[in-house]
């Protein structure tokens, strides 16, 4: 079945569908493709259920309810270190198979200064290599050979939640107030990463948890309910 991707967005597509009319592009130099949509020579197909959205200039993909990650390059992920194989790090991300950290893809890292990570760590990092043919490779650098928040996290408390893949874009959304509605009226440190999984520190345990249940009951709500939220949740602590 064909259908209009630009007549589409925002409506309910199913795996299958071929999209026409790409705003008269000229594929792949001029249209991204996003998750939920492959090209097959010259045809685009939906490939999952969801959602169609676009992002202004050129970005077309399929909001679903997915909690199975698939790697992507430049996605920040959050992962948890599994085993220690010669000079790189096991890690789990959630996809179907583990990802290899090298010890040398930390700031400062050599071979005499090697970073301090042990299995269990939970470590927050950026896929370098992402593609069906390669294993998948984690670094915990920028561009720059700079940490930039990259690193093991969570050794000092913290809480390590998972939640379905388009509440993590949801909540990444420019448009979107809950992080800035949290802020408001409470501290805390937040990682997310695109696999679906958040960790979350507040000063008390009890914070903690309401922004981990704050974070998951805004999956289906406006700004404006979620702004509603972040009041009550704020009367809530401070004793109201």
């Amino acid at each position: 079945m064909k259908t209009s991707m630009a007549d589409n967005v925002g409506k309910v597509v199913v795996p299958g569908e071929i999209l026409t009319d790409l705003h008269g592009a000229d594929l792949p130099s001029k249209v991204v493709l996003g998750p939920g949509i492959r090209q097959d020579s010259d045809s685009v197909i939906i490939s999952k259920p969801g959602v169609l959205k676009f992002k202004e200039p050129n970005i077309y993909w399929v909001d679903s309810f997915q909690k199975r990650y698939v790697p992507q390059k430049g996605d920040s992920v959050i992962g948890i270190v599994t085993a220690k194989a010669g000079d790189v790090f096991r890690v789990d991300v959630g996809a179907n198979e583990l990802a290899t950290l090298s010890y040398l893809a930390f700031e400062s890292a050599t071979k005499r200064n090697r970073p301090d990570v042990k299995v269990g760590d939970i470590v927050y990092c950026k896929f370098l290599v992402a593609n069906k043919d390669m294993e998948p490779e984690l670094v915990c650098i920028d561009s720059h050979g700079k940490s930039a928040g990259l690193g093991v996290i969570g050794r000092d408390g913290g809480m390590l939640v998972q939640v379905p893949l388009n509440l993590i874009r949801k909540v990444l959304s420019q448009d979107c107030v809950l992080f800035k509605s949290l802020g408001k009226s409470l501290q805390y440190e937040v990682a997310v990463g695109m696999n679906g999984r958040i960790w979350i520190k507040c000063h008390t345990v009890m914070e903690t948890i309401a922004v981990t249940n704050a974070i998951s009951a805004s999956q289906h709500m406006t700004n404006q309910q979620i702004q509603e939220m972040c009041r009550h949740l704020a009367d809530s602590l401070a004793g109201f």
